[in-house]
């Protein structure tokens, strides 16, 4: 949908890094890292398929662009604390995935930005880290299910 994946690719943001970030804070829910990364790769997959998560991603990167790419001195440049919609899109696109729990879990990766997420800018890492919160909020309740 938007050829969402395509244009976040432009952007240097490809899925296995995705996945290697998510990796970086993963917590073992009885399930093995390297069944765990495959699972969120399908997560993620699907996600990227879904209209109402690629239309906030492509929120996400347009902003981006207009609001932090394109100016040299950009007011949001240091992410500052004023700037609340980055926030929103990220824990919009962890419910719309995972539920209310991917809130918490979208804390976590907004806190620590592990991998990729250290390289984005201010709308892009709070969307990815949705996108991943998402996915790690929904692959935990899985696993806590099927033990």
């Amino acid at each position: 949908m938007f050829e969402i994946e395509r244009r976040l690719e432009e952007k240097g943001i490809v899925r296995r890094e995705i996945v290697a970030a998510a990796m970086e804070l993963y917590v073992p829910h009885g399930i093995e890292a390297d069944e765990a990364a495959r699972r969120l790769d399908a997560k993620i997959q699907k996600a990227l398929e879904d209209p109402n998560i690629s239309s906030l991603l492509l929120g996400a990167l347009l902003l981006e662009d207009e609001l932090y790419v394109k100016r040299k001195d950009s007011e949001i440049a240091d992410d500052p604390v004023f700037l609340l919609s980055d926030e929103i899109i990220g824990m919009a696109i962890a419910e719309v995935i995972g539920g209310t729990y991917a809130r918490f879990e979208f804390t976590r990766y907004d806190q620590k930005k592990p991998g990729i997420l250290g390289k984005l800018g201010p709308f892009l890492d709070d969307a990815v880290a949705g996108l991943i919160a998402g996915c790690t909020s929904r692959l935990y309740s899985e696993s806590m299910g099927s033990t």
